[in-house]
């Protein structure tokens, strides 16, 4: 009795301690739907619904508890779904946006641990277009920099650091979780920020191993395959599935003047040792590097308080393997957003792309916008006019 009685004290104690402990929960989500027009979706005119062009449609749960000393324990869970018919996003993956759990504190930053955004993401891409005003149609060819997070890390830890005079880092370590190899399927990457006054700069390196089987495809395998290929959603890279490295470098930099924001970003990715592995496809027996060199510059402008415009040109470059994969990407897009409250909006997008050269795949290159099915020919456009809710 006496065991039994110090047992529901401390079991008392315990309970009693946490429910003075201060903790916040919240849900909260993004609903985001279109009606598009394509001038040639995979041959042919194209009149239909789209989910989360403007801004990927999601809900998910996110929550903090203070654990006294000025260290508080955070987690997010976020699954992403398409709103036109209700499937979940990323692969059919529960909380496939985000997922995971950490501590955080003011004076050291935070640790977190789950399925996570990599550095380009976190210091590049929150500075981009497409993930501001454009739309995930502005994204560079492909989304092949991840300036619009389409790929995520798994079991990835993630440190952020706290902000000294406008300056901030962070890295990003996946785990590759492979019996007998450390580093098959490793993900790394780092990134820092600065913003002070009217300027805004970040930059990230990443680096990827087995990028196929790790980074291409929501649930990374360590399956040995030569004709394994998760990259064939874009042909402008999709012939690089034998990498045996993906390599990005980035940096973006924007300056605001009075209601308007210039932004310029630069992005360098590399499918290094072709045909040096064999978990992807690799009929073209390509050896060596492939390379992306990818040049934008943005503005956004606050016309009103309610309505903000926004133009955005990139130029993709492919650098191939001999006659392979050397090819051009010019597209420009405009956005117009129409602000009905703090939460809702209504916006027009369109987007203009013209290709050249030789794509990956030895094929002559065709127009793709992100997004998008890929047009038979070297010419593509896209109008969209939506609906966003916040919540």
């Amino acid at each position: 009795m006496r065991a039994l009685t110090v047992a529901l004290g401390l079991g008392l104690g315990i309970v009693g301690g946490a429910a003075h402990a201060q903790s916040n929960v919240q849900i909260y989500g993004i609903l985001d739907y279109g009606i598009q027009y394509t001038n040639n979706n995979a041959g042919g005119r194209l009149i239909g619904g789209t989910s989360g062009v403007k801004q990927g449609s999601r809900w998910g749960f996110r929550g903090t508890e203070d654990l006294g000393g000025g260290l508080t324990a955070v987690f997010r869970l976020e699954n992403g779904l398409n709103l036109g018919t209700g499937a979940a996003g990323q692969s059919g993956l529960e909380f496939g946006r985000t997922a995971y759990v950490g501590l955080s504190s003011a004076q050291y930053g935070t640790v977190t641990l789950g399925r996570q955004y990599d550095s380009v993401v976190d210091s590049v891409g929150a500075m981009i277009t497409s993930m501001k005003t454009g739309g995930g149609n502005t994204a560079h060819m492909g989304d092949l920099d991840n300036f619009n997070n389409v790929k995520r890390v798994n079991n990835a830890i993630k440190y952020q650091s706290p902000t000294y005079n406008g300056l901030s880092g962070n890295a990003v370590y996946g785990m590759g979780g492979q019996t007998g190899d450390f580093t098959r399927n490793q993900i790394w990457s780092v990134g820092m920020n600065y913003k002070g006054g009217p300027i805004e700069f970040g930059a990230a390196y990443l680096n990827v191993r087995d990028p196929n089987q790790s980074f291409f495809t929501n649930t990374p395998t360590n399956v040995n395959g030569a004709t394994t290929n998760n990259m064939t959603a874009y042909s402008v890279f999709s012939g690089y599935a034998s990498a045996h490295t993906y390599q990005d470098i980035a940096a973006a930099l924007n300056y605001t003047i009075g209601n308007l924001i210039i932004g310029v970003n630069y992005s360098n990715v590399q499918f290094q040792g072709l045909g040096n592995s064999t978990d992807g496809a690799n009929p073209l027996r390509l050896r060596g590097t492939a390379s992306f060199n990818t040049g934008e510059i943005n503005l956004d402008y606050l016309l009103r308080p309610d309505i903000v415009l926004g133009a955005v040109y990139s130029l993709t470059h492919g650098s191939g393997v001999g006659s392979v994969g050397d090819a051009n990407y010019h597209t420009l897009s405009l956005s117009y957003d129409y602000l009905l409250s703090k939460r809702t909006d209504v916006y027009l997008l369109g987007s203009y792309q013209i290709a050249s050269g030789t794509e990956s795949t030895g094929t002559s290159a065709k127009a793709n916008i992100a997004a998008l099915s890929p047009s038979t020919s070297n010419r593509q456009a896209f109008l969209e006019a939506g609906l966003r809710v916040k919540f």
